[in-house]
């Protein structure tokens, strides 16, 4: 992992915040505190705590097991799943459970109406339709991946709920910016962010290559810290 990155005019300091897994019913502030105090590490002013929508999500019972059966998909979810183009950043809603799960989230019509505009973006050459109209909770919809830490690599994970307000606990407790964040070898989104004013472009541009990784390093955390002007 790189460690530093220039961004904004300045340099800053990526540092990874090793936690416990977490899981359903979890305390997230309380995770990310005892990861802290495990690594040596404080948080300061200026500092952008940045936690990964799985862990909130996760956190929040926002995932489920498909070794379990918990999710059943229907015929849409089946039929529509088979016409989803996969990408090197993962399954998306390529198998029937993750779509399954994007129409319990955002409603099949939109669902539908999400892929008509999609099919028909294909026709013209255009690529991403499809969330655009679904929506930031289908976008963030994770399905299993090898590599990434059990039971997680069996598992449909959801965006997180609230996470403006995640955000705001989490930097009132720490003392510092905080946001949640979703970011993938192929580019991110900023879910939510305390205080209001944060830059999320910029916190986009600190993250670009992302840092934390997406498999088992059980690093759902990290500080940002600028270092230089």
């Amino acid at each position: 992992m790189q460690t530093e990155i220039r961004a904004g005019g300045r340099l800053w300091l990526r540092i990874p915040v090793r936690t416990r897994l977490i899981l359903k019913g979890d305390d997230l502030s309380e995770a990310v505190s005892q990861g802290l105090s495990q690594s040596g590490l404080t948080t300061r002013e200026g500092d952008i705590l940045f936690v990964s929508e799985k862990a909130v999500g996760a956190s929040q019972g926002r995932y489920f097991l498909l070794d379990n059966g918990e999710v059943r998909p229907g015929r849409l979810a089946v039929f529509l799943s088979r016409r989803v183009t996969r990408t090197p950043a993962g399954i998306g809603l390529g198998i029937p459970e993750t779509m399954q799960c994007a129409i319990d989230e955002c409603g099949a019509a939109r669902i539908l109406l999400a892929a008509a505009v999609g099919f028909l973006g294909k026709l013209l050459g255009r690529k991403g339709d499809f969330y655009r109209v679904a929506g930031p909770r289908a976008r963030s919809i994770d399905g299993p991946t090898n590599g990434t830490l059990p039971p997680f690599n069996r598992a449909v994970s959801l965006a997180p709920l609230d996470p403006d307000g995640v955000a705001r606990r989490l930097s009132e407790r720490f003392g510092c910016s905080a946001a949640v964040v979703d970011i993938n070898d192929l580019g991110g989104n900023i879910l939510g962010a305390w205080p209001r004013g944060t830059d999320r472009g910029l916190l986009l541009e600190i993250l670009a290559d992302n840092p934390l990784g997406q498999g088992t390093q059980q690093t759902p955390a990290g500080i940002a810290r600028p270092v230089s002007t």
